[in-house]
Parts: structure tokens; sequence; C-alpha cells
């Protein structure tokens, strides 16, 4: 959190620092089963099997020399062109899943409106106290926001998260964490996450079913975490963003340092990091940055222990991303809100981002947004980071992320690939053939790529229930 979530403190931090005077409380992955790389398979034409036509060696017709690809020919040899039904690729898709472990902050500032000056068609403002441009804000504990009126962090992050989960449920396996965690610590609120709310399916499960399954688990959990409540009992969002010591415990995970499977951390935040009771060098020095805002003109951070909780942890932050990299753990930042877009938020989540092995790429300026740009140079965006500053961003991001770790799945790669024509191929999914389009596939110069619902089929694939691509030339 920072200081622009001094209305939210109001409510919680700042009776908290008068609590803490008397003991108080703080509230602030496609991998073919033989990759046709100039290597024959069992049924497949090999460098030293002969081109061959519906099964049989055309008579007077030689077989490429050893080392010449599959199906391809060689102009030193004076061959043709190869011959229809010639097998350029044939997979089966079925490689581990990824573990994605959601870490969700769950901090107070979390139930603030995504847009305080939200208007209806009335031209009331429904985020302010009284309708008008000067009421207060909503979001604190004596003025919640209607978030059927005025969307929140948390109501949007609970909206898109169960799109994600419901759509992509089975491409990957799933788990929860949220922090702060009040377990380790009841009495400030600024405690790392102490264990995982929804643990990673078991070691070797990859099925649809199961996967569908954990992914509704996860859902309902983040579901049942109000965004105001009165009533004891229910948690609501609350607290600090202590980010080092809940990446910490991420690196504990046997689970996410599993052989023979991508491992992945999704960090999804809306405020600074903080929370760092061993802050090396206390307010007021100046290496720390106050993130807690104001009483009566006096900085919180100037009252322990806010003087060192109230700190911006961003070396904290950055060190432990390193240390899950470290253990072959990426690290992938979503920024929520749109405070984090510029300034010192950007700066933090950019180093986190930039040492999680999972910085934004693109290719063009549009990649990356209209506020942002492409560094032709290394093919990554101005922001490392993944920003979302409403609803509809966050889904747009989370479906991106999961594309982007699946991506692999819906590729088929084959030499060559550039020297063919879309219409002079033929491609068949398990046995049924599809024509070329958005939700089927596309020939590019690496390979043929699958999009839509057909890749989603691919990336749902497991070792249990592969699906055979086959790829020929018409």
């Amino acid at each position: 959190m920072n200081a622009k979530n001094v209305s939210r403190l109001g409510g919680s931090l700042v009776r908290g620092f008068v609590l803490c005077l008397l003991g108080g409380v703080l509230a602030t992955g496609c991998r073919p089963s033989e990759t046709p790389e100039d290597k024959p398979d069992a049924g497949l034409p090999g460098a030293d099997a002969g081109t061959t036509d519906a099964g049989t060696t055309d008579a007077g017709t030689s077989g490429p020399d050893a080392g010449t690809d599959a199906g391809m020919t060689d102009p030193d040899a004076g061959m043709t062109d190869p011959d229809a039904g010639t097998v350029l690729a044939q997979v089966d898709v079925g490689e581990p899943k990824p573990n994605l472990m959601l870490l969700v902050d769950t901090s107070g500032s979390m139930t603030l409106p995504m847009n305080v000056d939200l208007r209806d068609s009335s031209g009331a403002y429904v985020c302010r106290r009284g309708g008008t441009a000067a009421g207060e804000p909503c979001g604190n504990d004596t003025f919640p926001c209607d978030t059927s009126r005025c969307p929140t962090r948390w109501s949007s992050l609970q909206a898109a998260m169960a799109s994600f989960l419901g759509s992509s449920g089975a491409r990957v396996r799933t788990g929860l964490a949220t922090f702060p965690d009040l377990r380790s610590d009841n009495v400030y609120n600024c405690g790392g996450t102490f264990g995982v709310t929804v643990g990673l399916p078991g070691t070797d499960t990859d099925d649809k079913d199961t996967l569908v399954a954990k992914a509704a688990q996860v859902n309902s959990e983040l579901q049942a975490i109000k965004n105001s409540s009165s009533t004891p009992g229910v948690k609501t969002p609350m607290g600090g963003t202590p980010t080092n010591p809940s990446l910490q415990f991420m690196g504990t995970l046997p689970e996410l340092q599993t052989a023979g499977r991508s491992n992945f951390v999704l960090l999804l935040t809306d405020g600074l990091p903080n929370c760092n009771a061993n802050y090396p060098n206390p307010y007021p020095s100046a290496s720390c940055r106050c993130t807690l805002g104001t009483l009566s003109g006096i900085a919180l951070c100037s009252y322990e222990p806010y003087d060192k909780l109230g700190c911006l942890d961003k070396d904290g932050s950055v060190s432990a991303v390193m240390a899950l990299k470290s253990k072959n753990i990426q690290t992938i930042v979503v920024g929520f809100g749109s405070e984090l877009a510029t300034g010192e938020g950007a700066v933090v989540l950019n180093a986190m981002a930039e040492q999680g092995g999972f910085s934004r790429t693109c290719t063009q300026h549009v990649d990356c947004g209209s506020v942002d740009t492409c560094d032709m140079s290394n093919g990554l965006c101005g922001r490392r980071f993944y920003p979302a500053s409403n609803q509809g961003e966050l889904s747009v991001v989370l479906q991106g992320v999961v594309d982007r770790v699946r991506k692999t799945a819906c590729l088929v790669p084959f030499e060559g690939a550039g020297s063919y024509t879309q219409s002079s191929l033929v491609v068949s999914v398990d046995g049924v053939e599809l024509a070329p389009g958005e939700s089927t596939w596309s020939l590019t110069s690496e390979g043929v790529r699958f999009a839509g619902t057909t890749c989603q089929q691919l990336q749902e694939a497991s070792r249990a229930d592969p699906v055979r691509i086959v790829v020929r030339l018409r």
C-alpha cells in the first residue's frame, strides 16, 4: 500500500496506530513425443527412409541422403518436390502441465474503488459519499463500497478470477496462497504467507477432471473473501503488503520444485511491498520510503513499529524473486490498480518482473498497450510487469499469461515450414482433418500454429490422454 490509501487506512491503520500504543493493529509447456528435429520416428519418413507416397516409395526415385530433412528435396541429388501425402510432422501432445501457484494480495487497499470518480447516468459519483465530487471515497470500515454500483479492486479481481479459472482450469495445475496471513501476525496484520490455502494437485496428476475441480476450489476460496462484512469470522481484505516474506515462503514448497514440470508463481498485487519487520534502515533514514501516509501532518512511519513496517521493501522483494529463480521457479508479476502504472510502484514491480524470468515480451509497440512501448532491441515492453487497471484488463492479462505459459503446446514445428503454402497442407487432430482458420490453425515460418478451441484442446491434453497431430502434404 502507499500514501494514496490513507482513506482506507483511516478505518484500520490509523485506528491500528492508536491500538498499537495499547498493543494495536496495523492496517495498512506442447512438446512432441518425438519433435521433428531431423530425427526419424516410427512410421514417419526419416532421413534414410526414403520419400514416400501413401507409404510406398516412388518407382525409380531414391530416398534423400542421410541428414536430408524428412519430406524435403535435396537439390544436389536432382530430386523432385515431396509427393502428396508426405508426412511433414507427427506428434503426440501431452507433456506435463506446468504448476501455477497464485499468490494473491488481500491487503486492506483491495477494498478501494477501481475508479473513485465513477459516475452513473445521472452524473452522481457512485463511489463517494453523498454522490458528490467532494464526498469521501468509499472503501473503509465505516463506509464500504457498494460493489454493485462501485466495483472495487477486490470485487473486480474476483470477477476476473472466476472467468479465468473457469476457462483455463484444465490447462495448468493451480494452487492458491494469499497475503497478509493472520496466522503469522494477528496484531499488525503484516505477516507473510504462512501456508497455502489450496495446494497444487498431486505430483503425477494431469487429468482434466482433477485440474478443473482444483481450479474450482481455488475460485471458491477467492469468492469466500468478502469485500466487506460485519459478520464475525468472515474474511475480508485487510492489513499490509508483506510481499517479500510471502515470496520467500513460495520457495519452501517442494511441490514447486518438481522435476519435469515448469513452475510459476503468479503474484497479483495492488500495493507497494512493505511489512518488513527487519528493514535495515528504519525511518527517518533517507533509504526508507514511507508507504503509509500521515496522521495530523506527521508521517506514520515516525512511530514504532511502523518505522520499519511502513518502509518500501523493494530490495527484499527483488531478492526473494531472485531466490525463486535460482530454484527454477519463475515469478509472473501482475500489478492491479491504476496507481501502479507509473511512479515508484512501476519501478518496484519492474525490478521484480525483470528478475522473475517472465517479463512482458513484444514484437511491436501495440503489444505493450497504449501507454507503453516495445524495446525492439530485446523484444521486451518498457514495463516488464503485467499492468491491469480494471476487471477487463485483468481478465486479458490472466488469459495472456496462461497462453504464454502453454504456448509451446500450440505450435508444431517442422523443417522448411516457410517454403510451403497453407493450402498445400493437410492438418489432422486425432484423425479429424481441420481447415485453416482463426479457431483451428495457420502456417507460420516455424510450423503449424494452432489457435482458439483447437489450441485449448491441445493445452488440455495430458500424458494419459494425449492428442495426435499429423501434418502432411495435400
